[in-house]
């Protein structure tokens, strides 16, 4: 049995967000002592500080009055807790170059699942590297932590020391520091990999607060002397679970991997993605072409592995120069049915790659199949057209992602009896209704009129088929005839009535549809309509 990839959680900390988002705002005021402040109890505090004023001894919590009167040139803003959480979700998606897998994590930080991620970008090294340095051009401070789960890599993150940075299977510690924040990527923090011990010793000498319990336990625990995670180990866990609660054991039980903590991204993961990090900014367009063929067949093997297709794709482009504000550059294609083979999604996406503006270079590509659907071995053999040419859905997708999903239509099922309202104009891209509900043993023209024509028509008796009728001036002799077919109108139609249907054949060989249209009623004549063709 090949061993399950650990999971590896980065937790990323903007401890200075709201500052560094009114700095970057106002750059005069870059290295000036800074406070967000906000009306609390009748009275002004400072919310949050950037790290000038924190050197002049300016703190969180402080009255207005007793920061001013600390630091007599601090600058103050007013604190906007909903645009600061709009800034922090802008850059949890600016985080999706790393991993798609990342969401907002409190008011000042985001979690990153950076699993089967880090060795696109070097390691988690260059990893923590890239995103710190990145962070730190956009003018934000930053400290972050991996660990195995992500209660551990929260409390490294915010309560870790100047911590080593170590790889994960382990070397000398080699400390890294960016941008002037300490970034600490401790490992062997989680469960099934014997990291009990380096847990213990990462998280034992951090303040029971890195466990995210509420500032009443934290109190309750310092009042008997446990103010260190390690003090927890010594205490029955029946004594803590009923002088603390449930609450205390869950959150140490997370941060040791003993209990799972589930990571919800902030947008929906596709089923299907691949990256591509390139060492090189691309800049020609044959060269984005390159690397969208290898995207493509590395995507579609993975769905050959699934027995799927790709219904939905999505080619994400990251400029060099992508701010935090920017989103990706994004190419979208789909298709009518699905399709895994790499050159006929690659003609897809050639009609559009003269959209890209690389600009300074591309740096990083993400492809994803944002919507797949089984591909039964039948379909994939047909999946190539015939004798190598593109088939019909083939030349639909195409036609459909040049003009437009609305400019190309096809017709589906509907659930009606009425022949012009069995079937309904859908999109070429549009999923097919699933069986047939078409009845397969009763025979239908292969044209109908919209509307029906009304016809002269004459039986010889009232409920007989027409032994003659005529149409736009012609008069037909009818031969053979078959029938009747009664379809009903939905009940719901206040407007329907009953039609008798008949297959008719004229001297001349033609075949039609026709139907009269109401009950027989004595003393008045039964409308008749032609409906359609048969061959």
């Amino acid at each position: 049995m090949t061993e399950r990839t650990a999971r590896r959680i980065l937790s990323l900390w903007l401890p200075r967000l709201p500052t560094d988002a009114h700095s970057r705002r106002h750059p005069a005021l870059c290295g000036h002592p800074l406070a967000a402040i906000l009306a609390e109890r009748g009275r002004l505090a400072v919310a949050a500080v950037n790290r000038a004023a924190a050197e002049a001894g300016v703190r969180p919590g402080m009255s207005l009055a007793d920061a001013r009167a600390i630091e007599p040139a601090l600058a103050v803003f007013d604190a906007e807790p909903e645009s600061d959480a709009r800034l922090l979700e802008r850059i949890a998606g600016w985080c999706t170059r790393y991993t798609p897998w990342t969401t907002p994590d409190g008011p000042d930080g985001v979690a990153l699942d950076i699993t089967g991620c880090a060795h696109l970008f070097g390691g988690e090294e260059a990893m923590a590297a890239d995103l710190t340095a990145r962070l730190t051009a956009a003018g934000f401070e930053s400290r972050l932590a991996v660990a195995d789960t992500p209660a551990a890599a929260w409390a490294l993150a915010r309560f870790g020391r100047k911590a080593p940075t170590l790889p994960l299977r382990g070397s000398l510690p080699s400390p890294l520091r960016r941008g002037g924040i300490d970034s600490s990527l401790p490992c062997g923090v989680g469960k099934g990999r014997g990291g009990g011990n380096r847990a213990d010793t990462l998280l034992s000498p951090l303040p029971v607060a890195a466990l995210r319990l509420p500032p009443a336990t934290v109190d309750g625990l310092a009042a008997v002397g446990l103010r260190r995670i390690g003090d927890l180990h010594a205490v029955p866990r029946a004594t803590l679970a009923a002088r603390f609660g449930p609450e205390l054991l869950r959150r140490l039980d997370q941060a040791y991997g003993r209990l799972d903590e589930p990571l919800s991204p902030r947008l929906p993961v596709p089923p299907h993605s691949v990256r591509l990090a390139l060492p090189e900014p691309l800049t020609t367009a044959e060269a984005i072409a390159e690397a969208l063929r290898r995207l493509l067949a590395t995507l579609c093997a993975g769905l050959e592995k699934s027995g799927e297709g790709a219904r939905r794709l999505r080619l994400e482009l990251h400029r060099v120069d992508r701010r935090l504000e920017d989103a990706p550059q994004t190419l979208a294609i789909g298709t009518g049915h699905p399709v895994r083979r790499p050159d006929a999604l690659m003609r897809l996406f050639a009609q559009k790659l003269d959209r890209v503006e690389p600009g300074p270079g591309l740096e990083l590509m993400v492809l994803s199949a944002t919507e797949a659907g089984p591909l039964a071995a039948a379909q994939a053999a047909l999946d190539g057209g015939i004798d190598g040419q593109p088939e019909l859905g083939e030349l639909m997708d195409r036609l459909a992602n040049r003009l437009g999903a609305r400019a190309v239509l096809r017709l589906v099922p509907r659930q009606s009896w009425l022949p012009e309202r069995s079937v309904a104009p859908a999109s070429a891209f549009a999923d097919a209704p699933g069986g047939s509900l078409w009845p397969a043993d009763r025979p239908r023209p292969v044209r109908l009129l919209a509307p029906p024509e009304p016809i002269e028509a004459m039986a010889l008796v009232p409920d007989d088929p027409p032994v003659m009728f005529r149409w736009r001036g012609t008069q037909h002799r009818i031969r053979l005839a078959d029938g009747p077919e009664r379809i009903a109108a939905e009940w719901w139609r206040s407007d329907g009535e009953p039609r008798d249907y008949y297959r008719v054949e004229d001297e001349a060989g033609r075949r039609f549809w026709v139907f009269r249209q109401g009950l027989y009623r004595p003393g008045v004549v039964a409308p008749w309509f032609l409906h359609g063709f048969f061959g």
